[in-house]
């Protein structure tokens, strides 16, 4: 994984996936997002980092879509850059708040792998970051 930063796009994976996302149709964005999601919250074993960086980013939109946090990664999505919108409702917020706190949680290499580099606070700080902006839900 290539990973170059703590921010929520700051990665091959999530910069994929985001660039997957700018390429679906308006309408499809909202399942894109909550399979992404879904799946963490799904991970009964192992979460493998790849899966986790896919939901930060995930909910990274969900917070920017809902509280107005702001968005300025150039690997994020180019349509939300732009100021375009994804369509959130209150199940994707709660679902984007169940995987940051899955992701967080035990046997996650995202966690993990951000523990033996030394950088765990940094990354964890974006997390808590994203979660205060979907609120308490």
């Amino acid at each position: 994984m290539g990973t170059w930063d703590v921010g929520p796009f700051d990665n091959d994976s999530a910069a994929d996936w985001c660039g997957d996302l700018h390429d679906a149709a308006p309408e499809q964005r909202p399942a894109l997002v909550r399979k992404a999601l879904k799946v963490v919250v799904g991970r009964t074993r192992y979460l493998d980092s790849d899966e986790a960086v896919e939901a930060i980013a995930a909910a990274a939109i969900v917070a920017s879509q809902r509280s107005g946090m702001p968005i300025t990664s150039p690997y994020a999505p180019d349509f939300l850059l732009e100021g375009g919108r994804v369509e959130i409702n209150d199940e994707l917020v709660a679902l984007a708040v169940r995987a940051l706190d899955r992701l967080m949680g035990e046997d996650s290499e995202w966690l993990e792998l951000w523990e033996e580099s030394g950088s765990s606070p940094e990354a964890v700080a974006v997390i808590e970051g994203i979660r205060g902006a979907l609120g308490s839900t």
